[in-house]
């Protein structure tokens, strides 16, 4: 889809008049359900937590089918075009929606982008890379995590949503080969095993037994 050709429409003859209705599966086309004032995610982001952020809103503007208008395959078309005014009202929704998902102070610094494209790849740019800082305040919530007062499924529902962000900042580094030897799965087996044992470092001395029992195990279970 290049977002150059006008949303196709299906025609419906009645007695007295045709009725012509868009095609739902276009991305020009916008559902009775897309408001300007929606906002795409419960928590608007606020500068921290982008990785989990930017897959909730992902998720969503999918489901809407409009990520033509934030990864650029649904491009802005001439001024004259006969497309453009669905363009520019679909894009406008969009930049909307991306708009009350963010806290103010995050707002301000966007509301000027011409397209929602520009205001995604803004975002991007300012929150989506990997820097050091943020590996390293990621890593010292890590470390200092232990159950406490949470249940297991607490404990770990925390956990795994810090491992998982720490995996979206160094999906960079994954291998993209085609390794005939088992290298790679020796790695994952590694750093499967790692977190299982962060996992029982963490957890409360009533659980004692069960962490030795766990330890002695061999090969060790997923963290599953």
């Amino acid at each position: 889809m290049t977002g150059t050709e006008a949303a196709p429409t299906f025609t419906v003859t009645g007695f007295t008049n045709n009725v012509s209705i868009p095609d739902a599966n276009h991305p020009y086309y916008l559902h009775s359900s897309i408001a300007p004032g929606m906002s795409l995610v419960i928590t608007p982001f606020d500068g921290r937590g982008f990785p989990g952020w930017r897959r909730s809103v992902l998720i969503a503007i999918s489901a809407k089918n409009k990520l033509g208008f934030i990864n650029g395959t649904c491009g802005k078309p001439a001024l004259n075009a006969t497309e453009y005014p669905q363009w520019s009202r679909c894009n406008d929704m969009v930049t909307s929606c991306l708009l009350n998902s963010l806290t103010k102070v995050i707002r301000d610094n966007v509301t000027y982008s011409r397209t929602a494209k520009d205001l995604w790849s803004s975002l991007e740019y300012r929150f989506g890379k990997s820097s050091g800082a943020k590996l390293y305040h990621l890593r010292k919530e890590i470390l200092k995590l232990d159950q406490g007062n949470s249940c297991i499924a607490g404990y770990f529902t925390t956990l795994k949503r810090f491992w998982d962000e720490l995996d979206s900042l160094n999906s960079h580094l994954g291998c993209t080969c085609d390794c005939i030897c088992d290298g790679k799965k020796k790695i994952a087996k590694f750093m499967e095993d790692q977190r299982v044992i962060q996992f029982l470092m963490g957890l409360n001395d009533f659980y004692a037994q069960a962490r030795g029992n766990i330890l002695m195990m061999s090969p060790f279970p997923d963290i599953d």
